[in-house]
């Protein structure tokens, strides 16, 4: 159900390589360049700013639950891998926000 998988993840329940490597990276990305391809059609098609700037930043929220989600369950996991997976995240929002 997909309340326990956002449940899974706040509570840090979830292995972190999977959160880190398959959720935010892939599934992540995914979903953000999808939006972001999205919101060009509608920006060619002229449709309204508010409009196309609405679709781009829609993953937004998602994308802060996710790395929200890896610091969490990195530091409960602890150790250097997990420290680098937490950077990783940060950056990754940073430019999943700006693309």
């Amino acid at each position: 159900m997909i309340t326990d998988f956002f449940r899974a993840r706040w509570r840090g329940a979830a292995p972190l390589d999977r959160l880190f490597w398959r959720d935010m990276l892939l599934v992540g990305t995914a979903i953000s360049l999808a939006s972001s391809a999205l919101a060009l059609v509608l920006l060619g098609l002229k449709l309204p700013l508010w409009l196309v700037l609405t679709v781009h930043f829609l993953p937004v929220p998602y994308n802060i639950f996710l790395t929200i989600a890896v610091w969490r369950t990195a530091e409960k996991a602890g150790g250097f891998k997990a420290q680098l997976m937490m950077l990783g995240s940060a950056l990754w929002l940073i430019a999943a926000a700006v693309v």
